[in-house]
């Protein structure tokens, strides 16, 4: 991609989400201390041994989904790329002519998108990506689709924004 105007990267970096996953994470290593290794079986009706290490294939899977989890977004006079790694390989793209209007502003991701990641939303607000805060791009394209596109960086993106839609006006 030459001609880069915006380039993001974002990641799940709350901390309630970590806290959440280590919490899981040592509750299930407790339980397999416990059962496992101690003999004393966990709870009043102890799942059997295979069960118990099996399970911990979701904090650490958890752990893992989170910490490799990406939106990434570039803007360059091609459109707007974005993607979310590692569920999808290749960038999507916005084209200039597709873009009927765009508004870089305040949403709220848990009331108009229930909450972040890859959000398929309403006819009202359409479809959203989104990583953390409540700042981004909403979109509306000429097939009369709307898509909001989250960022970290709202003041860039609109330079970069304002760059891809009037080439001739310097940043």
């Amino acid at each position: 991609m030459s001609g880069v105007y915006f380039k993001e990267e974002q990641k799940f970096n709350q901390w309630w989400i970590w806290m959440l996953m280590i919490m899981l994470s040592g509750l299930w290593i407790w339980q397999m201390v416990q059962q496992i290794f101690m003999g004393i079986p966990f709870g009043n009706n102890p799942a059997p041994d295979l069960v118990v290490i099996l399970t911990g294939l979701f904090p650490v899977g958890g752990i893992l989904l989170f910490r490799f989890l990406t939106l990434e977004t570039c803007i360059n006079e091609e459109g707007v790329h974005y993607r979310f790694k590692p569920f999808q390989r290749r960038y999507k793209i916005i084209r200039p002519a597709d873009i009927l209007r765009f508004e870089v502003m305040k949403y709220s991701p848990l009331r108009e998108y229930g909450g972040w990641g890859i959000r398929l939303g309403s006819t009202k607000h359409g479809n959203a990506y989104n990583v953390s805060g409540n700042m981004g791009v909403l979109f509306e394209l000429k097939n009369k689709k709307k898509f909001m596109l989250g960022t970290q960086n709202p003041e860039s993106l609109r330079s970069a924004m304002n760059k891809l839609m009037k080439p001739d006006i310097p940043v």
